[in-house]
């Protein structure tokens, strides 16, 4: 009787093992991921050269694992970091990056690394980040880099994404935060001051050089209409105008206005 129940207890033990094992060995891969089955134990003990496209995926839950990788952009804001220019100057760079996994290259990253995504990007793909920013600061002095911003960050994008792709990443963007050195922000800022204040003396002499034209023009006038005052103003002008303002009446003292004079003498 006993022996019975032992059985009984077992089977049913077995039978629930069964189950659980059955409703664990399958899960879905999201949209926008790639699964990755790795082999526990076993000869072919590793990462399957294969990856598992988006939908419903049968394991043994035992001896297999399924990871999942994400296929879609990711952007990661590294914290700051300071490298050394040619001359020794000391820049800082607060690089942000939009980055994502080659499809089909999940398996590779997996069986090389054996993280998963997350640990991968504050790891591997941090060190390539710091690793391009410094080999190019490293061929530029701060003139150069000061100069040719652009063409610098262009270089370290190039770089960086040649690198990730060797290790089955594409880089789809990215910007430096580029600062730099405060006694290079201190010479900028100075420079910007003597160039503003140099303006501002010149738009003062314009401003002057313009209104002493114009007093110029003006006296020119003055002088030529007084000219021409003298040049016209005639004994008999000089006697038509006091006969138009004459009002016709006399002085009622002194002597009276001679009004027809010989204009000739």
């Amino acid at each position: 009787m006993n022996k019975q129940i032992l059985t009984g207890s077992f089977s049913f033990i077995l039978i629930l093992i069964v189950i659980i094992t059955m409703s664990q060995s399958c899960t879905r891969i999201d949209a926008g991921h790639e699964g990755v089955l790795v082999k526990l134990y076993g000869s072919d003990k590793g990462v399957q050269d294969v990856s598992l496209v988006t939908g419903r995926v049968w394991y043994n839950p035992l001896t297999e694992e399924v990871f999942q990788f994400p296929t879609f952009v990711q952007t990661i804001d590294y914290n700051e970091f300071t490298v050394n220019a040619k001359d020794g100057s000391v820049f800082s760079v607060d690089p942000t990056i939009s980055f994502r996994v080659i499809p089909g290259e999940s398996p590779r990253i997996f069986g090389k690394y054996r993280k998963d995504i997350d640990q991968i990007t504050q790891t591997t793909l941090y060190n390539y980040t710091r690793d391009a920013f410094r080999i190019q600061f490293n061929q530029y002095s701060t003139d150069s880099i000061i100069s040719n911003r652009q063409s610098f960050e262009d270089k370290v994008q190039i770089a960086l994404d040649k690198a990730l792709r060797k290790e089955g990443f594409e880089l789809e963007q990215m910007t430096s935060g580029l600062q730099y050195p405060d006694v290079i922000v201190q010479a900028v800022n100075l420079k910007n001051k003597a160039v503003q204040q140099a303006m501002q003396v010149e738009n003062e002499l314009k401003v002057a050089e313009a209104q002493a034209r114009k007093k110029i023009v003006e006296a020119e006038a003055e002088a030529k209409a007084n000219d021409l005052r003298q040049r016209t103003l005639t004994p008999m002008l000089i006697q038509q105008q006091f006969i138009e303002k004459w009002d016709g009446k006399t002085p009622l003292y002194g002597n009276s206005p001679v009004f027809f004079k010989n204009v000739d003498q």
